[in-house]
């Protein structure tokens, strides 16, 4: 047998939030409705949904106003990172997400997480580095940072 359900959240493989599809009992009566993922199609899950709905894009305005106040304060902002060298140019240890973190924060007052700073793999050398800070999925500043001899 099956049921149909109203999604509430993203499942994967399965919907979007406000979709209504076909599974099976077990399935929505075990997993999805105890974990208020789904509710039965009625007229009171169709307003808990759009209330919900209406509540995220109000807190993803707020992010978004919030990352876009952020990025404008990064703007032409640039920090310098003294380290350890070997040769000159090649670093004895190297610069973290972590390390740019701290210097942000020390020299512009700015707090990012370092889950926000996009940096594929570590500084190894010295140099001056465009690192993006990923703010929101729209907002993406980039910054200089300058690796130098310490």
């Amino acid at each position: 047998m099956s049921m149909e359900i109203l999604l509430l959240s993203d499942i994967p493989d399965l919907g979007q939030a406000g979709d209504v599809v076909k599974v099976a009992d077990g399935y929505a009566r075990n997993y999805l409705l105890p974990k208020d993922l789904a509710a039965p199609v009625s007229p009171h899950a169709l307003k808990r949904l759009e209330k919900m709905r209406k509540e995220r894009e109000e807190l993803g305005r707020i992010q978004l106003a919030e990352a876009k106040d952020k990025a404008a304060k990064l703007a032409n902002v640039s920090v310098t990172i003294r380290a350890k060298t070997v040769d000159g140019t090649r670093l004895y240890g190297s610069i973290q997400a972590a390390d740019i973190v701290a210097a942000l924060e020390a020299g512009n007052k700015v707090t990012v997480d370092k889950a926000q700073v996009d940096l594929p793999e570590p500084i190894k050398e010295t140099g001056t580095f465009d690192v993006v800070i990923k703010l929101h999925p729209d907002v993406a500043p980039a910054i200089k940072v300058w690796v130098v001899e310490e």
